[in-house]
């Protein structure tokens, strides 16, 4: 993990490359909880028996749900102090270039592509990639922007 004492060092980061965090493996049960909680039940993800002479050779993880492991891989690389708060303000060009098989591993790297000020705080671009251990393709890019509001006295 890269720690900033405040936003100014992490203006002076841009350009920089963080990671790869730990590898994680995305379980069926994951993805099933994932499915209830958005109401995606498409049998490529939550059929193990139909999935397994599907396209994919067996189930695999929602696009999205790839997605939804962007905050907890970006606390594993970047943090930042002397923040009153972080907010989560969006994402830039969301892709998803290869599936997530089931039982596979993935990990994340970042990049800083950009600090500004806002009359807010500071927005941050970061360009997020989730990889799959064994594939040439990530599962997820994304470009992840993060607002952060300094404390009063930094």
């Amino acid at each position: 993990m890269r720690i900033f004492a405040n936003v100014q060092e992490l203006k002076a980061a841009v350009g920089e490359q963080f990671g790869p965090t730990e590898w994680r493996t995305v379980t069926q049960e994951q993805v099933n909880l994932f499915a209830d909680a958005t109401g995606d039940h498409q049998w490529i993800h939550v059929d193990v028996e139909a999935a397994a002479k599907g396209p994919f050779g067996g189930t695999i993880a929602h696009g999205y749900l790839s997605l939804s492991l962007l905050p907890s891989f970006m606390m594993e690389l970047v943090r930042v102090d002397g923040l009153a708060m972080g907010i989560n303000y969006g994402l830039d060009k969301v892709r998803f270039p290869t599936p997530v098989p089931v039982g596979a591993r993935v990990r994340a790297r970042g990049e800083l592509v950009d600090l500004k000020g806002t009359p807010s705080g500071y927005l941050s671009k970061l360009r997020m990639t989730v990889e799959v251990e064994g594939r040439d393709k990530p599962a997820c890019v994304a470009e992840t922007l993060s607002l952060y509001v300094p404390a009063e006295s930094s």
